[in-house]
Order: structure tokens, then sequence, then C-alpha cells
């Protein structure tokens, strides 16, 4: 059993599905605060910030603790969470027919072991329809996701070629956590 520390569905949906057994529970950190133009250092600064206020609310005594974050990138820019429709929008904009870079970062510690791991799935996306995306923005599943979708919601019909783990993209590299669990 170990302590999922992201109010994340996705994340929750990996682990039931690798049958890994958890207890889910956060504390927010403030991702605003972090100053970064390079992806990786972003969200590893995004985790580390995650694992510092949970590590202090839970600890890692009772269950180990896993923390993970995740940074969208395309055409050398950082495609965080879309503030309203506009920004997604332009987020969308920039993945349309474009190489998009997944990048996720996972701490998880227990009394013997911390591993820390950074993972990337790229993706080459085909130019995406302008009224399926006019329909995805009006529909709202664009909000509270790094770079405004997911790749098994509305980007999936637009993949054109993958490299890298889904498990990745969608927020937890799972088969990268698996062979340190006990």
């Amino acid at each position: 059993m170990l302590r999922l520390a992201s109010a994340s569905i996705t994340r929750a949906g990996l682990l039931r599905a690798a049958g890994i057994p958890f207890i889910q529970e956060s504390i927010d950190f403030d991702e605003d605060s972090i100053i970064a133009s390079c992806p990786k250092n972003f969200v590893y600064q995004a985790t580390l910030g995650k694992y510092r206020v949970n590590l202090e609310k839970f600890g890692f005594s009772d269950f180990p603790l896993l923390v993970a974050d995740t940074v969208v990138t395309a055409q050398g820019k950082i495609l965080r969470k879309a503030k309203d429709e506009m920004d997604a929008r332009a987020i969308l904009s920039a993945q349309s027919g474009s190489e998009v870079s997944i990048i996720t970062c996972m701490i998880y510690k227990t009394p013997r072991l911390e591993l820390v791991d950074i993972s990337s799935t790229h993706y080459f996306f085909d130019l995406f329809d302008p009224e399926a995306v006019e329909a995805y923005l009006k529909s709202g599943e664009w909000r509270g996701k790094a770079g405004a979708c997911m790749v098994e919601g509305f980007c999936k019909s637009y993949i054109r070629q993958t490299r890298g783990y889904e498990s990745t993209a969608m927020g937890l590299s799972v088969e990268v956590l698996k062979p340190f669990l006990s």
C-alpha cells in the first residue's frame, strides 16, 4: 500500500489498472511560484514542492509516499494549465501539427528508498480540426489539464506517432515505478 499524494483521477486510475494498492490524499502546492524556463527543471521543482508539503503532512512511515507532476511542451514552450478559453485555444494551436513532449517527474519515498524519476513521452500530432477544437473548448474538458488536453481524450485521434510510455504522458510512469515496489 502506498499514499498517492495527488488529487489526479488519472494517476489513481493508472495505479488501479496496474494492481498497485493505494490511498489517495494530497496537500496542494502553488505551482505558480515556480520560475523555470526549462521544462524538466519546472516539472522537477513542482514535484519537489508537492513532495515537501506532503512529506511534512503525512511522512512516509505508515505508507510510502508517491508524488508526481507533469508538464507539456511544444514549440519550445511550457504549456501550463489554461487560465481561460482563449489561453486553451492558443495552447492547442501550439500542439496542432507539432511534436509535443509530455514530461512527468515522480518521487517515491519509503524508509529505505527514495526514487526520483523524470521520464518523457513524445507525440507527433496531425493538424487539429478547427471545428473539433471549438467543440472541445466549449465542452470545458480542457480545464485543469496540463497542455489543455489529455492524450487519452481529445488528442488521441490526432496522434501520428508515439515515443515513450503512455502512462508517463498520463501523469505517472508506472513502468518505472513497479520494479521498486516491495
